[in-house]
């Protein structure tokens, strides 16, 4: 496979929010590793014997789960341990692991912002891919400047998957993606955007980058944490109407 090329991100914090319950909170981050690009083609086409039509663009059109497999997939490839296990469609992330693995929300918007507190990192026509470019489709990757932290195009071109349920009592097991993509106006290509998909669910901009980094816990690491998970999902009144039913 194609070297996946990883930057260093110190630790540090981040505030993250929840627009629905209407709160903010600082999360503590130990140092960790995230891709210096997107996903490409290339890559992903390697891991699972088909052929990239354009190898430097972002893979898109990736569910959640099939980013999450190409994670362990790469892991062994490259004699890491793995990051993930499965109980059918039910994923543990062991958080001690080295393996590749998505960043958490957390993580993700720490590496983006690179230290920058407003919604872009640079003069968005300089740093993304966005409606204003007029484009039909991902443009490869690597083709907008980057943040400070050298990580290019995570905001613009395509969202990326990230570890997180984007919001459990409401959409039940939607995870969270990111970035905004390049048919999105400025209003969605900001740092602190959130948006989500069910995990099997694929988008044509959508994508997903890669972390690494082990943690000394269990079932909680770098903004996230299983409980709080379960938590944000004990809703016992009614559900509103156009919320996702629980199974």
């Amino acid at each position: 496979m194609s070297d996946i090329e990883m930057a260093r991100i110190a630790g540090g914090s981040v505030m993250l929010h929840d627009a629905r319950r209407k709160i903010r909170w600082s999360v503590d981050l130990e140092p960790f590793e995230i891709g210096v690009f997107a996903v490409t083609e290339e890559q992903l086409a390697e891991i699972i014997g088909e052929t990239a039509h354009h190898p430097r663009r972002p893979a898109v059109d990736v569910p959640w789960l099939r980013a999450i497999r190409f994670c362990n997939a790469a892991s062994e490839w490259e004699g890491l341990d793995s990051a993930y296990s499965f109980d059918g469609e039910d994923i543990t992330w062991h958080v001690d692991s080295d393996g590749y693995r998505l960043p958490t929300e957390a993580e993700w918007e720490f590496a983006c912002r690179a230290g920058s507190n407003g919604p872009h990192y640079g003069p968005l026509t300089e740093v993304a891919w966005t409606s204003a470019d007029g484009v039909s489709a991902p443009q490869n990757v690597g083709g907008k400047l980057p943040n400070l932290n050298g990580l290019f195009d995570t905001l613009g071109n395509a969202w990326e998957w990230c570890w997180d349920f984007l919001d459990p009592a409401r959409y039940g097991d939607y995870r969270v993606f990111r970035g905004g993509g390049f048919a999105d106006d400025a209003w969605n290509v900001r740092a602190s955007t959130r948006r989500g998909g069910a995990p099997r669910m694929h988008h044509d901009d959508v994508g997903f980058r890669v972390a690494r980094g082990g943690f000394d816990t269990t079932n909680e690491a770098q903004g996230w944490s299983a409980r709080a998970d379960r938590e944000r999902a004990d809703t016992d009144a009614p559900l509103p109407t156009g919320w996702t039913p629980r199974r």
